[in-house]
């Protein structure tokens, strides 16, 4: 960035409060926010007329009003692709740590409380077989029923609409068209689908009460598409077999019923978190920026369902 324009850097590592944002959008050419940065309507109207360009760093744009941006004239980008395979890992892995008892196990050994193998000691579930709900097919539900293949399970999913063929069939992948009736048949259901008004509180209450009791439920999307009160209180009625969190509804606010179950991974929103993938954000936040300036269209811009 240094290199390329006259940029200022958070180097806090920390979210720039309400009063630096206003500050930033009232001097900057481009902004270049986090998915921490709330950049809604009113922040937005305070921008000074030298603002062009708001360069997300990230590939979800839920904290941008992105109709206010592009009413301004404003262009919004993003970073989609470059934290695919990385989310649909820490999606298998929580499928798997759950699942098979991993973070317990491995909380049981650091205490020294193991005494030895027995026949029913902490048994958990296996995958080969399993019917795994894959809610929202783009990049990462395709890249982890990939995954899940691999792993000798059935592959479901429901989406706004049908993937193509080729890929349905190289994924052996079996489409629903109603959620409801996908989620009450599923082993494991996985989100994947954007946050958008439509999909707030997806999984609300009576949706979660259609899963199997022996069902799994991993989250790695948003914390918003789960009704974490509904949520806290399947878990405190065994309604549910296990739940793999890596985001949360008042992020980085978590529920306090969903703490303390051993049947419960809560992890702190690591989805992009590898070197590469960072790395790899900052690159087409530069490539976005860089085009732009170049009087390009951007290869990443964000347009509103509106246009």
């Amino acid at each position: 960035m240094r290199e390329l324009f006259d940029a200022e850097l958070n180097l806090t590592d920390r979210p720039m409060d309400r009063a630096a944002l206003e500050a930033a959008v009232q001097r900057a050419d481009v902004l270049a926010p986090t998915i921490t940065d709330i950049i809604d309507a009113d922040l937005i109207s305070k921008a000074g007329p030298q603002l062009k360009m708001i360069a997300n760093f990230g590939a979800g744009v839920d904290h941008i009003d992105i109709e206010a941006a592009v009413g301004r004239g404003l262009i919004v980008t993003n970073t989609p692709g470059v934290l695919t395979e990385d989310t649909a890992d820490l999606a298998m892995t929580l499928i798997l740590a759950v699942s098979r008892r991993i973070v317990e196990g491995a909380q049981v050994m650091q205490e020294g409380r193991f005494e030895g193998w027995s026949p029913t000691w902490m048994t958990g579930r296996k995958l080969w077989g399993k019917r795994l709900g894959i809610v929202g097919m783009g990049r990462i539900g395709q890249a982890l029923a990939r995954r899940a293949k691999a792993f000798g399970m059935q592959v479901h999913y429901h989406n706004r609409k049908p993937v193509p063929d080729m890929i349905a069939e190289e994924l052996g992948a079996t489409y629903w068209d109603d959620l409801d009736q996908m989620l009450a048949r599923m082993d494991l259901i996985s989100l994947n689908t954007p946050a958008t008004k439509d999909t707030h509180h997806l999984l609300s209450a009576r949706r979660l009460a259609l899963l199997r009791p022996e069902a799994i439920l991993v989250n790695t999307a948003r914390g918003e598409l789960i009704d974490e009160a509904a949520l806290a209180e399947a878990v405190a009625q065994r309604r549910i077999a296990g739940v793999g969190l890596d985001v949360f509804e008042q992020e980085p606010k978590v529920h306090p019923g969903l703490l303390g179950h051993a049947n419960v991974v809560l992890l702190p929103h690591l989805g992009s978190a590898t070197i590469e993938a960072r790395q790899d954000m900052g690159d087409r936040v530069i490539a976005n920026i860089q085009t732009f300036a170049n009087g390009h269209r951007p290869p990443d811009r964000v347009i509103p369902a509106m246009f």
